[in-house]
């Protein structure tokens, strides 16, 4: 309990927003004007950021919520919603939660490739780098390192992502593809140069540039990335449960195989019992 004794005062408090009788209030602002004035994407950055966006931001980050919208077999997490709501087609938001659990580091969040590239920039400051010389540090270090560099590469799209570029395009147009997502951009040519093969920018790589422009820190762009999910997640998930078949296997013709030991009888000293006293 905060300030000890019996008090509770002051336990939970919050900057986001407070109702009481007859008044909504988000971030200061009457719930309702919000409602009547806002787009969805300038109201959801004044709730994470706290403040209205400028015209520009308030597009760069429609842009980004509209980029994910794709979301098919290929992606991580619509084959978990898909196989969730046909077990329980009664819990649709199961299902749903299903898919955004599968959301993580290795199928497409921003947040890896957002604080490399504040690393990165931190270290171009530091050192007095230009963008080529901090890219092949950048490079040089995860190559080293053996690690992937996040951002970058896609399964399917060797050459280019079309939503990463029309992405990178819009916030071109919009005067937000500032420095470290140019930074992004030189890491990518080193990247292609050092490793001899092209290594696309992918989508999590442009939503993480862009959004660390118009004011994002990689905590919130995951949460960002799950909201340009859930149009996909949501339509996969009625999809199921109106014409999907129940409860969903993986059959052999799939790939689906047994690779343990071959069939095999317990010891006989197993099922013995020992006889009661």
């Amino acid at each position: 309990m905060k300030g000890g004794g019996d008090s509770w005062e002051g336990y939970w408090t919050t900057k986001v927003g407070w109702a009481s009788q007859g008044k909504i209030l988000v971030r200061g602002y009457r719930a309702e004007e919000l409602i009547r004035r806002l787009t969805f994407a300038e109201a959801a950055y004044l709730v994470i950021r706290g403040e209205l966006p400028t015209p520009p931001r308030a597009q760069a980050l429609d842009a980004v919520l509209r980029s994910a919208l794709d979301q098919a077999f290929i992606s991580s997490a619509v084959p978990p919603a898909r196989f969730a709501a046909s077990a329980a087609p009664e819990a649709p938001a199961g299902a749903i939660a299903a898919g955004v659990i599968a959301f993580g580091s290795v199928t497409g969040s921003p947040r890896q490739c957002a604080e490399m590239l504040i690393a990165a920039h931190q270290m171009m400051k530091r050192d007095r780098l230009g963008l080529a010389q901090t890219a092949r540090r950048t490079v040089e270090r995860y190559a080293n390192e053996q690690r992937k560099i996040p951002g970058l590469g896609h399964p399917m799209h060797k050459r280019s992502e079309p939503r990463a570029q029309a992405l990178r395009e819009i916030a071109m147009k919009l005067g937000v593809w500032g420095e470290r997502a140019r930074l992004l951009d030189a890491i990518q040519r080193e990247a292609t140069r050092c490793f001899a093969r092209p290594l696309t920018m992918n989508l999590a790589g442009a939503g993480a540039a862009v959004l660390l422009e118009i004011g994002f820190d990689p905590l919130e762009m995951v949460g960002l990335a799950i909201l340009g999910y859930l149009p996909a997640l949501i339509a996969h998930t009625t999809e199921e449960i109106r014409e999907g078949v129940p409860l969903r296997i993986i059959p052999e013709a799939l790939g689906a195989r047994y690779a343990g030991p071959p069939e095999r009888r317990l010891p006989a000293r197993y099922g013995k019992r020992p006889r009661a006293p």
